[in-house]
């Protein structure tokens, strides 16, 4: 049987400290929060492989130190609210909630969204693209995968100088960014290249061609 408790701890050490992944809190909830409780069981022997994990037909979850790195960027803290869009199987919610955060896990996918409650993982079913109001404002929104274009509407569901993090596709290459609320808008930086998935329905507009 698998020793997914060593797993953990070399995921931590080979994975996550050797990409910048330097947040304490973050690194607790990844050394703790059972990533194999979150992939379907026939997937569970790669759980801590550091590469994207199909968790649904057209759905993968986030490789660890891409996750690390964009949780490390957003410093989360005890206290604060977080929506994270696109939430899957609960994985990321369950990092957050155990740092101490207030979650809303959104996700389209009602099988996703049933796995992820079963999971132990409060999710809600909805249009990712429009974010959850209800809760707003938010301090930290996380987008759980690739897009190609962020949404307005999440920029304006954050408090001011709250940071926004995910993964945005540029010319067919997927590229970590933060981004922190100001007036309303989001100015993005690039913080690293990396293999993530995109979620389905965030497409740019194309440009009309003869």
């Amino acid at each position: 049987m698998q020793d997914f408790g060593l797993a953990r701890r070399a995921m931590v050490d080979n994975q996550l400290r050797p990409e910048g992944v330097t947040d304490r809190g973050v690194l607790a909830a990844m050394s703790s929060v059972e990533r194999e409780r979150f992939v379907p069981a026939e997937a569970r022997a790669l759980a801590y492989f550091d590469r994207s994990l199909k968790v649904a037909p057209g759905r993968s979850m986030m490789p660890p130190a891409a996750l690390g790195k964009l949780l490390t960027e957003l410093a989360p803290k005890a206290g604060q609210r977080a929506l994270i869009v696109g939430s899957g199987t609960g994985y990321s919610a369950a990092l957050l909630r155990s740092i101490g955060l207030d979650v809303v896990a959104l996700e389209s996918d009602a099988s996703l969204a049933a796995a992820a409650n079963g999971a132990g993982v409060e999710t809600t079913v909805g249009d990712l693209h429009k974010g959850w109001a209800k809760s707003e404002p938010y301090d930290l929104i996380l987008i759980d995968g690739a897009v190609e274009e962020v949404p307005g509407a999440f920029a304006k569901q954050l408090r001011e100088g709250g940071l926004l993090a995910g993964a945005v596709v540029d010319n067919g290459i997927s590229r970590l960014v933060v981004g922190r609320a100001s007036g309303g808008t989001l100015g993005l930086r690039t913080i690293a290249d990396a293999e993530v998935e995109q979620l389905p329905g965030f497409e740019r507009p194309r440009a009309f061609t003869f």
